[in-house]
Order: structure tokens, then C-alpha cells, then sequence
């Protein structure tokens, strides 16, 4: 059963940029978290000029410099970020820009400078076949290392086609390249789940492997071993409250306790 406009803050936001239906946004604090049923998403690509790239350019490059020495993997390509957006109807309709890594990390770590642009981003919520839920914790040499994920990433522009952001595109790989997992060998629930959490924009789809939690863990361990440069560094099982983790983000946390409680 998806969840269904189900609020976790008893508000839907009116986010920065974007404008949602309800009045119940009215009063939101950056500090709640909400989860909405999304039957369908449907965002442009277009060109924009984004202020704060522009403007800081130069903390933005020294700011990158000092993580980069620290990871020496990172790479400054290109990522896709939401500047508009609106949910009417189960729909989620907007429009992203493209911009460099080095600039979204800065705007990332700053704790989101700028209140009108969203990191927007497709999560397969990994189920197996007998109803625990597995997540991954970042690799060391990764801009997020140490924290606790399902399989995601901030779109690129390899997830465009026909100018639109192509979220099933992004869900796909990111659950292949971090897993090993082709989704055409996996259950996937229609819709999505929308969640905010500050600058974070986490559409989870639940997907459910055919194995049981031990067995597919093992699998996606092995596919870890083999890969280079994996962005995980081990697979977590999750059967319940007592497994979360405070180095999950909230809206981890949140899609999971949100399931738990139906």
C-alpha cells in the first residue's frame, strides 16, 4: 500500500520555488520533514544562471580544492538540481538546471545558501523477499562517506532525454553501478513517494528483489568486492526501529518508520 498523503510534519510545505495545493503548508518549519504519494513527475530541463555558482565562484572553487585533496576522487562533472517546482494532483511538475559538482557540494555542505533551489534525486528503496529493507554505507573516498543510504544519486545529464529529467533513468543506475542490480529483475511499485527534508528532494520507489535479506545482501557484497571503486562499503539490513542508524538522513529514517506504521 503506498503512502498515501501521508504528512509526517502534519504540514505540506510551500518549498521555496515551489508551490504545493494545500494550506496546510502555511507555518512549516525547515525543520519538518513531509512524505506525499507522487503518482507521476514530469520535470524540464532548462538553462538557467544560478546566482550562487556565479557570485561565489571563488569560495566555491577553494571550498572544493580542500575536499578534493582530502578525497582525491571526487570530480567536478555536471549534475542536475530543481529551481521550480509544483504537486497538484499526485503530480509533481518543475523544471532543473545543470551545474557543476563543485558548486552543488558548497551549497550542500553550507547548509543550502540558497532557499529556492533543491537537491531533487530518485532512491530505490531496496526490499527483499522477506520484507526487511537494505541500505548502504558510503565508501570513504566518497563526498558523503560514513553515511547510511538506500541506492541514489543527484541526477546528471545522462538522465535527459527529449529535454526532460528522466527520473526511472536515474534510478536505474545509480541501483546497477551501487548494487549490481538490473530493476528489470526486481518488483517495482507504481508512483513515488515524495520527500523534503531542507534542501533535499528524495523520491523513493520501493523495489523488492525475489531473495530473502541475508541471500541479497550477500550478493551485492560480492558485486562490492569486485567493483574498483564502489560507492559502498557495506550493506545493511533493516527489519525494524531498532536497526536505524543516526547516520542515516532523515529521509531515510522517515520513509522507513512511515512503512512501519502501516
Amino acid at each position: 500500500m503506498p503512502l498515501l498523503f501521508l504528512c509526517v510534519a502534519r504540514h505540506f510545505a510551500y518549498l521555496s520555488g515551489c508551490r504545493a495545493p494545500s494550506k496546510r503548508s502555511v507555518g512549516m518549519s525547515p525543520q519538518m520533514i513531509e512524505v506525499q504519494s507522487i503518482g507521476r513527475v514530469e520535470i524540464a530541463v532548462e538553462r538557467w544562471s544560478w546566482d550562487f555558482a556565479t557570485n561565489r565562484r571563488a569560495e566555491i572553487d577553494r571550498h572544493f580544492a580542500a575536499r578534493q585533496r582530502a578525497r582525491p576522487t571526487l570530480w567536478n562533472g555536471r549534475v542536475l538540481l530543481l529551481n521550480r517546482c509544483v504537486v497538484t494532483q499526485r503530480v509533481l511538475r518543475g523544471a532543473c538546471f545543470e551545474t557543476d559538482f563543485a558548486s552543488f557540494l558548497a551549497w550542500r555542505d553550507w547548509k543550502f545558501p540558497d532557499p529556492d533551489v533543491f537537491n531533487i534525486f530518485a532512491a530505490a528503496a531496496l526490499q527483499s523477499a522477506d520484507g526487511a529493507y537494505l541500505v548502504g554505507e558510503m565508501a570513504p573516498s566518497t563526498a558523503a562517506a560514513g553515511q547510511i543510504y538506500f541506492p541514489c544519486g543527484t541526477p546528471d545529464p545522462r538522465n535527459v532525454g527529449g529535454g526532460t529529467l528522466d527520473l526511472d533513468d536515474s534510478l536505474r543506475c545509480e541501483l546497477l553501478e551501487e548494487t549490481g542490480i538490473e530493476i528489470a529483475t526486481l518488483d517495482v511499485a507504481p508512483g513515488w513517494n515524495f520527500l523534503r527534508d531542507r534542501g533535499f528532494l528524495a523520491l523513493m520507489k520501493r523495489v523488492t528483489a525475489h531473495e530473502n535479506a541475508d541471500a541479497l545482501r550477500s550478493r551485492i557484497m560480492r558485486h562490492l568486492e569486485n567493483d574498483r571503486q564502489p560507492e559502498f562499503c557495506d550493506i545493511r539490513i533493516v527489519r525494524g526501529p531498532g536497526d536505524l542508524d543516526p547516520r542515516m538522513p532523515r529521509f531515510v529514517t522517515e520513509f522507513l518508520e512511515a512503512v512501519w506504521r502501516q
